[in-house]
């Protein structure tokens, strides 16, 4: 298994995970100077004449970093992009990607030929994300050049499936680049996705405890305060799976304990769900290991000396 040229000088093999309405370009770019991968969701930018300006200011503060310090460049950064048909800023929002050469595409909620080969026509790669084995191939064999494994456990929308048992399943017929999403929060679980076969971790929920993310103080303390006994796994908010915190469901008058199901047919990704997860908050079961608010850079040196001292262990046995 080789990594893409674009994913191969990382600080430590981890890709920030695109938060809905969290991740921002401030958290991006701290991302990428502290040697991860950093990524924001394109609907994030609103209206959608704002991504053109958030795309200028990643790349021109990336490009500044880089000329001021040739020796520790900062990692690439990621746009996401949803690209089912509720969608209607798909085209803008790909084709600002273009125009910018943003380096990492990721794809979520369907898999589109056109995506993905208008992000190859500048040499770009595309990393899709998928809960299961069928979805992986189907990814694949319409272009994407790498998976982002969503197993259980994870933040947002989130697979039932062990991480385990979903990389096994890919890895037999796959060799391209996979990274592992799935209650990842410490360097020890970097590592481990690496054992189990993935090359790299896709970690979320732990960012929203940052100074840079775009949460309320409330999110940010209920993600330090809970733990995986505080998760919910439904597919009432948006009709698609996801894993949110309780409180966050119990504070909006939800019984956790009979929540109805949702029609997958009415998914939805506008202004309607945007107001709903300012109220109902999503995340992992990786977040007891999140005990205080810090800056992305300081978590970051956390999982880089987790993730050495995890390595070490393992050599020295």
């Amino acid at each position: 298994m080789s990594l893409p040229p674009v994913l191969q000088h990382l600080r430590i093999p981890v890709i920030g995970s695109p938060l809905f309405i969290i991740s921002n370009p401030d958290l991006v770019i701290a991302q990428c100077k502290a040697g991860i991968v950093g990524s924001f969701p394109a609907l994030n930018a609103r209206p959608a004449e704002m991504l053109e300006e958030w795309l200028k200011r990643i790349t021109g503060e990336l490009a500044e970093h880089d000329a001021k310090h040739p020796d520790r460049k900062a990692a690439p950064f990621a746009v996401n992009q949803i690209v089912h048909r509720s969608n209607t800023r798909i085209d803008h929002d790909v084709e600002m990607c273009v125009k910018y050469r943003v380096p990492v595409v990721i794809t979520s909620l369907g898999a589109r030929p056109d995506v993905n080969e208008a992000i190859h026509s500048y040499g770009g790669i595309v990393l899709h994300d998928i809960i299961n084995n069928l979805f992986a191939r189907k990814a694949v064999e319409r272009g994407a050049d790498g998976l982002i494994a969503v197993a259980a456990g994870a933040g947002g929308h989130a697979g039932s499936l062990s991480p385990f048992a979903l990389v096994q399943e890919i890895r037999e017929w796959f060799d391209g680049p996979i990274a592992l999403s799935g209650a990842i929060a410490n360097g020890n679980a970097v590592l481990a996705a690496q054992a189990c076969g993935a090359d790299l971790a896709y970690i979320g929920s732990a960012f929203i405890a940052t100074v840079e993310a775009n949460a309320s103080e409330g999110y940010k303390q209920m993600i330090v305060d809970s733990a995986a006994d505080d998760i919910v796994y439904t597919n009432l908010i948006t009709g698609v799976l996801g894993n949110y915190l309780k409180p966050s469901l119990e504070r909006a008058g939800l019984d956790v304990d009979n929540l109805p199901t949702s029609d997958k047919s009415a998914m939805n990704f506008g202004s309607d769900k945007a107001k709903a997860w300012k109220d109902i908050w999503g995340s992992g079961q990786g977040i007891g290991a999140v005990k205080k608010v810090v800056p992305a850079a300081e978590l970051i040196d956390r999982l880089a000396a987790e993730y050495a001292a995890a390595r070490a262990r393992v050599l020295a046995a």
